[in-house]
């Protein structure tokens, strides 16, 4: 290697040291910035469990290669020639989960995945996991659960030992998706006679794979060939004894050594910043989820909780100010729930805009506080009079009422969660727009009707 061969080299050893520890910031930074409730903790585990160990991998400078194939392809058996030693468990998988510390290895049980680490180049470890048959039991899901782990591998061996299927090449094309590095290792050539082995790999390579692989992605290996050896038995007749022979695995070693020599550390710092990036997405897209259901059933307790108090309330002027009061504690409420501090002010503020926006929806719950109110003040004074007849009336007009303020409190509720969702904003849209767009995609005609059962059961119990 010249000067110049030996500057650039150095000069892309630093800046994949760059790309790693910036990888290692921002993954620790969105860790510790998650901004979650305790109960969205509970509720988003997994996820966050998928951050940490991605951080601890960073952390720890360890590089994941995955063994992908269907079953019988000799998986396995190839992870323990790599190895050196037997520690994946050949036949079906059983999910172990093995770590190595030097030369010992410590078992620990998983359900899923196999994995084994060792010591690597500097302070870096390579991973390497066996994952579950492409078409073992349970196809689906253990599909899904095999391009879920392509997604965190840095490398990808997918393991053929003939001429690749349909199946096969369906379930590579999927895996292909990941975007990660990959190498088709073709196993068991020792099975083949040297003019066939040829032929397959040249239909693999020029046929079935030249849309998805180069051939420089194509190796041919025999994990665990079979020797035969001639015995003589006691009576002095020969026969001849199948035996297993010394793995051959150097070529993909050498192929394993070169990619992560070139490319080891900015490869691993890319896959984690793309699956770091695509698990917050999961984590932000859950946390609003829960944020909506919470926000829903805030609103319409604040919505049964008004109705309630505006039927029960003989004064007209005191209506109109409790369903004030009520809907500004629903927006205090609501800004709390998503992490947006608000002011009194601020929500009475926020209030104004929304009724505002919302035009003959805001004037006919004004409208049906202030006549409707009247009336049932009406009824209410005529009962003594009436002997408890006009209570009928008073009932049902006081019932109409708040389910016409219970509707309005509704969709300033909805108005608000969307504001709030949107980083208190309405958007690229004008208040009045957003809000009647809010307004149309909801059936008021079936929350009225709700409104008035669950106010009618209520009612009834006072």
């Amino acid at each position: 290697m010249d000067d110049f061969d030996r500057t650039l080299f150095d000069f892309a050893n630093i800046q994949a040291e760059l790309n790693y520890k910036n990888a290692t910031t921002a993954v620790r930074e969105l860790v510790a910035n998650l901004d979650l409730t305790p109960r969205e903790r509970q509720e988003l585990e997994a996820e966050i469990d998928s951050l940490e160990t991605l951080l601890d991998k960073l952390e720890n400078a360890v590089v994941q290669i995955a063994a992908f194939g269907m079953v019988g392809r000799g998986k396995s058996s190839l992870l323990n020639a790599l190895v050196g030693q037997t520690v994946f468990e050949t036949g079906p998988l059983h999910g172990v989960t093995t770590t190595a510390q030097t030369a010992n290895w410590n078992v620990d049980r998983d359900d899923e995945v196999l994995q084994v680490s060792f010591p690597g180049a500097g302070n870096s470890k390579i991973e390497l996991m066996d994952t579950p048959g492409l078409d073992e039991v349970n196809g689906e899901t253990r599909a899904k659960l095999a391009i879920e782990i392509a997604k965190q591998a840095d490398l990808i061996l997918f393991v053929v030992s003939g001429d690749i299927t349909q199946i096969e090449f369906e379930a590579l094309s999927q895996v292909r998706e990941a975007g990660k590095p990959l190498l088709l290792v073709f196993n068991k050539v020792d099975r083949y006679p040297e003019a066939d082995r040829a032929a397959i790999y040249e239909k693999i390579r020029d046929d079935r794979v030249r849309e998805l692989l180069s051939p420089e992605e194509i190796v041919m290996v025999a994990a665990s060939p079979q020797v035969a050896r001639a015995t003589v038995k006691p009576d002095g007749t020969r026969q001849v004894k199948w035996e297993r022979g010394t793995p051959q695995v150097e070529p993909l070693k050498l192929k394993i050594l070169e990619i992560l020599h070139r490319e080891g550390k900015s490869l691993v710092a890319l896959n984690s910043l793309l699956y770091a990036d695509e698990a917050n997405d999961r984590v932000v897209q859950k946390k609003m989820a829960i944020r909506d259901r919470a926000a829903d059933a805030l609103i319409w307790k604040a919505t049964i909780a008004k109705a309630v108090a505006i039927a029960v309330n003989p004064v007209t002027v005191l209506d109109a100010i409790g369903a004030a009061a009520v809907d500004v504690s629903t927006i205090l409420g609501l800004s709390h729930l998503y992490g947006i501090p608000m002011t009194q002010t601020g929500a009475i503020d926020l209030l104004q805009k929304i009724v505002l926006g919302m035009g003959g929806v805001g004037a006919s719950e004004l409208l049906a506080t202030l006549g409707l109110g009247s009336l049932k003040g009406l009824f209410g004074l005529a009962t003594p009079i009436s002997g408890g007849t006009s209570l009928v009336g008073y009932v049902s007009v006081a019932i109409a009422q708040a389910s016409v303020a219970g509707v309005a409190s509704y969709n300033i509720g909805q108005a608000t969660k969307t504001y709030l969702a949107n980083g208190a904003s309405w958007g690229e849209e004008s208040p009045k727009a957003a809000i009647a767009r809010i307004l149309a995609s909801i059936d008021e005609v079936s929350i009225l009707n709700r409104i008035k059962a669950e106010l009618q059961q209520k009612l009834a119990m006072q």
